[in-house]
Parts: structure tokens; sequence; C-alpha cells
């Protein structure tokens, strides 16, 4: 019998080395690379059988066609039943894909993934767990069935007897494809990849070699066979998913599902779509029965009663192509340590300095010796640029001491020397907040070009400099 190779596999990007390299020529890390024990050939050609084995019985090996032969008709996407997965997604799930959804633990991507999929009866679905038994799987299941509305229009007897939906407890990858070859799925769902091993990989379960040899396996059923997959996969300490960096390449679609464990919100966000924009956002509210899709979320972001209170400002946020109303908070105090703390939770830190130091040069504000603390409500993380007014709105509130007056919300982004620059749907955001009942917005004068003010009852303040906007809301 051979003997096995010893190779070095990179963890952030999957470059190999036959010896071990404390910096990765590839990604530049430092003491990523780790050991893994490969196979000899024989092993190596007993890998393969299995995935070949589901590929044979779906239609044999691919051959080369022509381009002109090939259909541009798009497949029909799998509706998930779920509006806000649909939207990230980009309008459902495409036949033959593969999707990875991570998130930290106990964010809820078990729970979002058994609730999908108890909604959708008419598929045939294996749920495969290696982390949790079948009676857990149960037991939640059961919960989620009782408040779940779509379980409840279609009978509180479709959770229980939904004889579509087969549960699988294993985390032998060759036993999962003999189960797939008997049981013929049109829905795969994988929770999670970091526990399922194959036998002809010589480490343990969730090894890169581990994951990156089941994910590739994985991806050559979804797309040799149409039946699309869900992995689910775990994060690790820098917030990433875990695992080499060549799994997220492997996937079709990376959606990442995050959130504060201390507030009820869960964001659904995209980082890689194939098949759809990347800028799409799906909003959850956590509750004891499940998850609960936030249709309107611009009425759960705003605090009901901010009468009087100074540091808030609301702006009119854009994430994909969904508007939103945002709260944004500011607290400006005197540094009690001699060096002044600058901290953001939601927004981006390093665009909160730039923000500040506007205010200081171009506006005549001291900031130097103060403490800036900034928060967007709702434990949410916005990156639309038009959020730069209601920080500095918020941010010289607090410093005054003076609140904004209610019916107020803004939407612009600040440029370095102070100019108020356009931002992109400006139609949209000046419906939603006309929508909520807000009488004022404040909007960058190039905006103005093109609008229909008639179509709208709220009043516009179209401004070009920093100092006009705060001089409008201030006086």
């Amino acid at each position: 019998m051979a003997k096995d190779k010893i190779a070095y596999v990179c963890e952030n990007c999957g470059q190999e080395s036959a010896k071990w390299i404390g910096k990765c020529p590839s990604c530049g890390q430092w003491n990523t690379f780790k050991e893994i024990r490969i196979a000899n050939d024989t092993g190596t050609i007993a890998a393969k059988s299995a995935a070949q084995s589901v590929r044979t019985a779906r239609g044999g090996a691919n051959k080369p066609l022509r381009l002109r032969d090939i259909s541009s008709k798009d497949d029909p996407r799998i509706d998930m039943h779920d509006q806000e997965l649909n939207r990230v997604l980009g309008g459902g799930m495409v036949p033959g894909s593969i999707v990875l959804l991570g998130g930290e633990p106990g964010i809820g991507k078990s729970t979002l993934t058994l609730q999908t999929i108890l909604n959708m009866p008419e598929k045939r679905i294996l749920y495969v767990s290696g982390e949790e038994s079948a009676h857990q799987l149960k037991m939640r299941a059961e919960r989620i069935g009782k408040g779940n509305t779509e379980t409840r229009r279609q009978g509180s007897e479709d959770t229980q007897d939904n004889d579509n939906l087969l549960i699988l407890t294993e985390t032998s990858l060759e036993a999962i494809f003999n189960h797939i070859k008997e049981i013929q799925p049109e829905l795969v769902v994988i929770d999670s990849i970091q526990t399922i091993a194959t036998e002809d990989v010589e480490s343990s379960p969730g090894s890169i070699s581990q994951v990156r040899e089941c994910a590739a396996a994985l991806l050559r059923f979804a797309k040799s066979s149409g039946v699309p997959v869900i992995l689910i996969g775990h994060i690790n300490k820098e917030g990433t998913l875990a695992g080499p960096k060549i799994l997220e390449h492997i996937v079709d679609t990376v959606i990442q599902f995050e959130g504060d464990q201390h507030y009820m919100y869960r964001i659904l966000r995209a980082m890689k779509n194939r098949f759809g924009s990347t800028s799409e956002l799906g909003i959850y509210e956590m509750q004891q029965n499940g998850l609960r899709q936030v249709s309107n979320p611009s009425e759960l972001l705003l605090t009901q009663d901010h009468e009087g209170l100074s540091g808030i400002a609301i702006s009119s946020a854009i994430e994909g192509v969904r508007p939103f109303l945002v709260e944004t908070q500011a607290l400006v105090s005197s540094a009690a340590y001699g060096t002044p703390q600058r901290s953001a939770t939601g927004f981006d830190q390093r665009r909160l300095n730039m923000l500040l130091a506007v205010l200081e040069k171009r506006v005549g504000f001291k900031l130097m010796q103060k403490d800036v603390f900034l928060n967007i409500a709702g434990g949410l993380r916005v990156t639309d640029l038009a959020m730069d007014l209601s920080v500095i709105a918020a941010v010289l509130s607090s410093n005054v001491d003076t609140p904004i007056e209610s019916g107020w919300c803004m939407a612009g982004e600040v440029g370095l020397s102070g100019e108020v620059r356009p931002v992109s749907r400006i139609e949209q955001r000046i419906a939603e907040a006309e929508k909520l009942g807000f009488q004022h917005i404040i909007i960058p004068k190039y905006n103005l070009q093109g609008i229909d003010r008639k179509k709208f009852q709220i009043e516009m303040h179209p401004v070009r400099k920093v100092e006009e906007a705060l001089r409008a809301l201030f006086g």
C-alpha cells in the first residue's frame, strides 16, 4: 500500500504547498498553513465513487455543446414561500444552485431553514442534520408550526404530516449520497457542512480538506442533477465563514444571517450571488415561535416617542431596492480621560471620523476634546452613504443639547469640502418619508432636478452645503 502524502493548505484562501510557509504567497496572511494528509491514488479513486455514482444515475457525463445550441431561457426559480428570502436570493432559488448560509451560533440559521422548508409541502426535501437529533428537530418544528401564519393557513396537519419532508441524522458523505440516490429529493439541506466528513480524507470533520472535499462533491451533485443544495456554515471568531476561503468561491450564493442576540431583529444579507444582486436585505423579527418577516421595517426601526430628546435624527436610507427610515442616535460629551473616544455601532467607524473632521473644519464646531458615540437604532448595520447628513445632524444636536423637531428627516452624502452630494433613488426615499407621516425632508439640491414636486405633499428643503442643512434644522 502506498504511503499517504503530507501537504500544507492555507485555511484562508486554499493555497497548497509542499512545506509549511509562514506567510501565504497568495493572500498574504500569516500562520494560516495547516497540515493535511492526502490519501494515495487507490483512496482517491474510491473517494470519487460515491459522487460519480450519483452523477451517473442522474444522466451520465457531460458533453461539450456549441454555444448556439445552449438554451438561453432561464429555469423557473423555486418559490421558497418567504418574501424576504426570495428577495435576497434574487427572486427564488435557482435549480441546481448551491447556497451557503452563515451566521453566529444561536442566531437562528437552523430555525430559518426549517421554518422555510416546512412551508414547502409540495417539494420533496431531504434535511440532513449532523448537529441535532431527529427528536430535537421534531420539537423545533412543532414550536415553529404553532406560530407560523403560513402553516396555519395551510392547516396545522401540514407541519406534522408532511410526507415530503425527510429528516436524516448523518455525518458520512457516502451515506448521504446513498440516501439521496434512493429518495430522489428536490431540495437538499446540509446542517452543517462542518460536521460532514468523507471516509476518503484522513482528517477530522470540520478540517480544511474535509470541508473542501465535501463541498466540492455536493457541488458536482447539484450541477449534474439540477437539485439545489443549501449548506449551513459556522462563523469563526473573526466573523467570517469557517473553513477555507475556497468554500465561498465554490458555492453560487453566500448569505449572511446577522444580528445582535440582545435585539429581536435579524438581518439576512447576500454577500455573493451569481443569480441576483448582492445589495438586497431581508429583515426578520425573532419570536418565541420562530422568525417573523418584517414587511415594513421603517415602523419598527423608529422609536415611537423621542419628543424633546437631543442627539436623534431620522434618515431615509435604501438597502438594495427597499427604502426604510432609520433612527440615528449620537451622544457627545467631554472627554473624561484626556483622549477623546470615537465609537460607532452599526456605522462605519472611519466614516464617522471623516464626518467629525468635516464638522470641525468646514462648519467650525470644536469636537477635538469631545467623546462621540454613535448608534443605529434596532441593531441594524447600514452602509448607505445617504446616512451622512443624519449622522452630522445627530452629533450636532447632542453637542448643543437641542432636539430636532419631530416630522423632519433627511438624506444626503457629505463630501470632504462640506458639500451635500446627490444620492440615488431620491423619489423612493421621499415617498417612504411621506408614507410614514413626515412633513419635512432635507435633500441635496442637485436631486431636485427632474422631481415632480406636485406628486408629494411633504415639504422638501434642498441644500448644497452642510451649513444650510443645519440652518434649516436649528434656525
